[in-house]
């Protein structure tokens, strides 16, 4: 039996997510070719379920998946939703991050999705920003479009962890999305998500399988890890497949348990795979399978990679492990 979802406050905000939560790239081809019908079924499928948080991006298919999203979202009610979308990066190599486009992407991304306004929207990948911009001009414009009504709430989104110490004490987030930095393979983002807290900006996290490199799928062409990170992923797999689980299922339910992230986003074109999610987030947690595939990684324990701008990134981050693409 299906349990209604736990639902988390979103920092200071008025807004309680899902624990999980939807996260609707996948339906812009960003894992490659899907099935139409298939993935708004997905999302249905999430909906259905409880599932209250879509998260999308202008840059997800280049506007695709907030078009796809306008067929389905007007026939639930708009307040059982929260909307979240993403601006700024609109092209693999096209950033812009100034107010006067802040303005336009917002009336973009609400006539695709068939909205009147936008519960959270994110600068999107702010190392590939000038910080400072997103600071003095990004997020006062996004402000701005609080106080028409098209936004409820502001934050900003990325890969690098020192982005998010720099802005979340500046007073303009209400959230932020972190990604591939609560997994069982890289807890990172622990070492600021009490920051967050403490200033009362919501934590959401994203990417529990960390672009399918703790699954057994096929990693996408784009993916940075090198052959000794993919070699110790794949031994860490075999590992749960020996005790009857599976490295999916016990990445999914570590990464949405910690309460301290307000949700967990994945997603996925397959209806079938959405189903399985809400199962094993529902299922006990066996804290030895946990402990046993987290020893399994530590070789690899908070590898991870360069994205963005050299000054935005991690290279001196403390206990941390940099590994070449």
């Amino acid at each position: 039996m299906i349990l209604p979802l736990e639902k988390r406050k979103l920092g200071r905000t008025a807004i309680e997510v899902t624990s999980l939560g939807f996260g609707a790239s996948s339906i812009g081809a960003e894992f490659g070719q899907f099935d139409i019908a298939k993935s708004l079924d997905a999302v249905r499928t999430a909906m259905d379920a409880g599932i209250n948080l879509i998260d999308t991006a202008a840059y997800y298919g280049r506007g695709m998946s907030e078009v796809l999203l306008g067929q389905i979202l007007p026939a639930y009610r708009r307040e059982s939703l929260v909307v979240s979308t993403k601006l700024g990066r609109y092209a693999p190599k096209h950033f812009d991050f100034s107010a006067k486009r802040v303005a336009e992407s917002i009336d973009v991304s609400l006539e695709r999705m068939s909205l009147d306004y936008l519960d959270l929207v994110f600068c999107h990948d702010i190392e590939y920003a000038d910080v400072q911009q997103v600071i003095d001009e990004t997020l006062p414009a996004l402000r701005r479009q609080v106080e028409e009504g098209k936004v409820r709430y502001v934050g900003i989104s990325g890969y690098p962890m020192r982005n998010f110490q720099r802005v979340i004490p500046t007073g303009l987030l209400d959230c932020v999305i972190t990604y591939n930095h609560y997994t069982l393979q890289n807890d990172m983002a622990l070492q600021w998500q009490g920051l967050a807290q403490q200033h009362g900006v919501g934590v959401i996290n994203a990417a529990p399988f960390s672009a399918r490199l703790l699954t057994d799928l096929p990693l996408p062409v784009w993916h940075k890890a090198p052959e000794s990170v993919r070699a110790v992923a794949a031994k860490a797999s075999a590992w749960c497949k020996a005790r009857g689980t599976s490295i999916e299922k016990l990445a999914l339910q570590f990464s949405v348990s910690h309460p301290g992230f307000a949700s967990c986003l994945v997603g996925s074109a397959i209806p079938a795979e959405v189903s399985q999610w809400i199962a094993w987030i529902q299922e006990p947690i066996d804290q030895e399978l946990i402990d046993g595939v987290r020893a399994e990684l530590a070789p690899i324990r908070n590898w991870y990679y360069i994205e963005g701008r050299p000054e935005n990134n991690d290279l001196d981050w403390p206990e941390s492990v940099y590994g070449e693409s």
